[in-house]
């Protein structure tokens, strides 16, 4: 049973202005499998920040509301979207409300959900637990706890926000910082792989922002997916030398996190913009302008190429940009399915924009 127009925000615009018919969308949505974890994630998927009112994940953007996030989601799947990720940081539980709401009337065997450990979600007050907005929780602070009673414990409040059984994918996060490392090691990421075992998680990810702490944690544990923000794009191509090829050698599928590194390649480039959550310096802003040329020259939208050049890695099995209105979720899906001409990335490759061994559409 699909119920994804129930309480749809009025900002919901008519399917057909993008894609025809409903059904035809559903086709085209590609589908990549995880391994051989049997989980199945769609190539373009959602990313949850925004939905939960989380301003810093891409303060270009304005946050979703409660109904305008609730109908992100109803709205995803009925564009074809099966992967919806989210964690208990994001708006501090509110996105994980919002995913369970939305998700509610939805197949469960027709999408697939992550979320993340490493923090629980502690009363701001605690001497004031009550309720507040239409989500019924409190006002919650995330604290770090990699302890085994910490990632159950943050485990088992994430499923009860998402009113679900279990998640596909639980992601080891934000442990790049002080000694969260040797906490994961030691024992945040064993719980999440006696989670594995008891079945209330079906993938082991892992999502840092540091590279070298992904590259310890894939050869110390059976890592089966990491989520990668910020280091794989068109602006930035590092993990071509040594870390997507040892994902590739592992056998570890990758996530991107923010195809428009949280900013820059959704802007319209006329005057300042995000890069990696801070204010781009002009030598990227030079080449994000220069980028967006040769696209235009070509046809096609910057914003297009920036979400198919990511998908076209073979080793990545999904991006997650985290759209704050139906809108945008439109829009990153028509993105997704844009007509690129191959000369596009021919030009790219020619005026050294992007490396010439990365691989293209």
């Amino acid at each position: 049973m699909n119920s994804s127009t129930k309480g749809s925000s009025p900002s919901t615009r008519p399917f057909r202005s993008y894609f025809g018919s409903s059904q035809d969308r559903m086709t085209l949505l590609e589908q990549r499998e995880i391994g051989d974890t049997g989980v199945t994630v769609s190539a373009l998927g959602l990313g949850g920040a925004p939905v939960g009112g989380h301003e810093s994940a891409n303060s270009l953007y304005t946050v979703a509301e409660y109904e305008e996030g609730i109908a992100i989601v109803r709205r995803a799947f009925e564009l074809g979207v099966r992967y919806f990720d989210t964690a208990p940081s994001y708006g501090d539980g509110r996105s994980e409300v919002r995913y369970g709401v939305g998700m509610r009337d939805l197949p469960r065997n027709e999408f697939v959900v992550s979320t993340k450990a490493s923090k629980i979600l502690m009363p701001a007050d605690p001497q004031n637990t009550n309720p507040i907005g239409l989500e019924g929780i409190p006002d919650l602070d995330p604290v770090f706890d990699l302890s085994r009673d910490g990632i159950f414990r943050s485990h088992e409040e994430s499923l009860a926000r998402l009113n679900l059984d279990y998640v596909d994918i639980l992601f080891l996060h934000d442990t790049e910082a002080g000694d969260l490392e040797t906490q994961a090691q030691a024992t945040g990421f064993a719980a999440i792989v006696e989670l594995k075992e008891q079945g209330s998680v079906k993938a082991i990810g892992a999502g840092t922002r540091a590279i070298g702490v992904l590259t310890r944690l894939i050869q110390n544990f059976p890592v089966d997916v990491v989520l990668l923000p910020n280091y794989y794009s068109l602006l930035t191509q590092k993990p071509l030398d040594d870390f997507l090829p040892f994902c590739a050698d592992e056998g570890v599928s990758v996530v991107i996190g923010t195809p428009y590194n949280s900013g820059i390649l959704a802007s319209d480039l006329t005057g300042p913009a995000l890069f990696n959550y801070q204010n781009a310096p002009q030598e990227l802003l030079d080449k994000a302008r220069a980028l967006k040329t040769i696209c235009e020259r070509h046809g096609a939208d910057l914003k297009a190429a920036a979400i198919q050049f990511v998908l076209a890695h073979p080793v990545v099995v999904s991006t997650i940009p985290g759209p704050a209105s139906v809108a945008q979720l439109e829009d990153n899906v028509a993105m997704s399915q844009q007509p690129i001409p191959p000369e596009v990335w021919a030009e790219m490759k020619s005026e050294r924009l992007i490396r010439a061994d990365a691989p293209t559409p």
